[in-house]
């Protein structure tokens, strides 16, 4: 087994194709093929689930393809901190719907002009989904809800949400959770914090929501807060940036939850350039 057998694997996982894989790498399918035969027999299991057009991992390749992403990562990460150069090569960011949208654009945008060499891939999702992915190896840090310091990440706070009830335009005043008892709500899937703090203003008021209905988008939310629908809780600085914005309502949710800040997270053994670089960027702007 050497780092360009565990490359090659890698890289059939993400295409799931021998042969996207081999046109990715330069390299004929056939010794692929044989590359990943080999890596199967000197595991003595089966790393991938052979269909007609498609391979897709199996179980013992998923638990293989996490600790392969990680050296791969760890590899990257030693040459650019050895070189001592300029930030280089793949660098995984991922960051909550609402921080994308509205806190991101600026900082990447200046990010590129000054480490044009750095390739950045950039995804989104819930809090849960985005720290499970630094910690497999897939991202390299995440910008989720804090704070956040544990044996294995750390952290550094960034900016700073206002956390509102949106409501129709012409909804009656919400003064406290019993207001709305029973209304339906729009919210990510129950890995989002923010969907956790929405349910706990309920709870620490004694009351309870109607059915929640499980969305994508802030811009599908506002969509049907706005014909009167349901509510919905959204960070105020994305409301001014979301189209309907002017056909809704805020009210302001209890102290306790309102503010939430966002962190920068990363592994605590990371040494990469490339995130030192996002931190000082950060740190400039505060």
């Amino acid at each position: 087994m050497d780092i360009s057998q565990l490359n090659m694997f890698c890289t059939v996982a993400e295409c799931g194709s021998i042969s996207q894989a081999a046109a990715r790498l330069h390299r004929v399918p056939s010794n692929l093929s044989t590359r990943i035969k080999q890596l199967e027999q000197e595991l003595d299991c089966e790393l991938f689930i052979r269909e007609k057009l498609r391979l897709r991992l199996s179980a013992d390749g998923h638990l293989f393809w996490q600790y392969a992403s990680q050296i791969l990562a760890k590899l990257e990460e030693a040459k650019s901190v050895l070189s001592g150069g300029e930030p280089r090569g793949r660098f995984a960011l991922g960051a909550l719907e609402s921080t994308a949208a509205v806190r991101i654009p600026p900082l990447l945008a200046r990010y590129h002009q000054l480490y044009d060499q750095v390739a950045l891939e950039f995804t989104t999702g819930p809090s849960d989904d985005l720290t499970a992915a630094l910690l497999a190896g897939k991202l390299d840090a995440i910008f989720i809800d804090g704070p956040i310091d544990t044996d294995v990440l750390t952290g550094m706070a960034v900016w700073q949400e206002e956390m509102v009830l949106v409501a129709a335009g012409d909804h009656p005043p919400v003064r406290r959770a019993r207001d709305v008892a029973g209304a339906p709500l729009y919210a990510f899937r129950r890995t989002c914090a923010y969907r956790r703090r929405f349910e706990q203003w309920f709870q620490d008021d004694g009351a309870t929501p109607g059915r929640i209905y499980e969305m994508e988008s802030y811009h599908g939310m506002l969509a049907c807060v706005s014909a009167g629908a349901g509510l919905a809780l959204a960070p105020r600085s994305l409301l001014d940036h979301l189209p309907g914005a002017k056909t809704i309502s805020i009210w302001p949710i209890s102290p306790t939850l309102r503010n939430v800040p966002t962190w920068l997270v990363w592994r605590k053994e990371a040494r990469s350039v490339n995130l030192t670089a996002l931190r000082q960027l950060l740190v400039g702007q505060q």
